[in-house]
Order: structure tokens, then sequence, then C-alpha cells
């Protein structure tokens, strides 16, 4: 159900590593699902430096507005300019083109405070 080429967070981010080392980040298709209709983010602009947990957003459904966190640490280099005026793209399509933006020099052993993908599942598990 979750793709296994990538990193989870407690708080239901995802980073996947690029072959150049860059790493795109979105949100997992359980916090879609509980948040509702994506109907606007507030996303970093490029060159906004984040630390692993730091907030770089919020997403807005029609629930709620909740926070946004970066489970790697890295440079904004690219925004998913798309989801300006296709939010919903988070809903369809959270691990593909609904990823929210790209982080380059990114620091790998940040990776070590993720779940693999079977860890995640089981981690959701525990929540319902």
């Amino acid at each position: 159900m979750h793709p296994n080429d990538r990193r989870y967070s407690k708080e239901h981010e995802w980073v996947m590593l690029e072959p150049d080392g860059r790493a795109l980040v979105g949100i997992t298709h359980y916090a879609q699902d509980h948040l509702g209709d994506v109907v606007y983010l507030d996303l970093p602009s490029p060159g906004a430096k984040l630390a692993q947990f730091q907030k770089l957003g919020e997403v807005e459904s029609v629930k709620a507005v909740s926070d946004l966190f970066s489970p790697i640490a890295g440079l904004v280099t690219e925004v998913n300019q798309v989801l300006v005026n296709r939010p919903e793209l988070v809903n369809q399509d959270p691990y593909g083109q609904g990823w929210m933006v790209r982080l380059a020099s990114v620091n790998r052993d940040d990776l070590r405070h993720l779940m693999t993908a079977p860890q995640y599942e089981e981690y959701l598990s525990k929540l319902e």
C-alpha cells in the first residue's frame, strides 16, 4: 500500500531520495484520507533551509488546517507549483503528482529516524 522506495514519519509525511541526491517530500495516503479534500497549501519558498521535523508549511482541507513537517533536513530547491491550482492532487496522487517540495543538501543520517514502509504500516495498525 505504501511505496517501499520512501521513508515515513510519525506525522505521516514521506521522503523519497532521488538518484541525484535530492529528495521529494509529501504526505501519505493515510494523512490525505484523514484530512479530507485538500483545498490550499502554504509551502516554503525555494531557498528555505529546513531542519528535520521542522514545520515546512500548512495544508488546508475541508475539515481543518494542519501543519506539515519536513521528515528530513535540507534546502528547498523546488515547490510543486502544480498544487497551487490543483491542490486536489494531494488527495488523488499523494505519492506521485501530489509531492510538495524538493530538497537538496539533504542529511541522509536523518533517514534512521524514519520508518520503512513495513514499519509505517505496523505503526498505522496500532493507531486504529
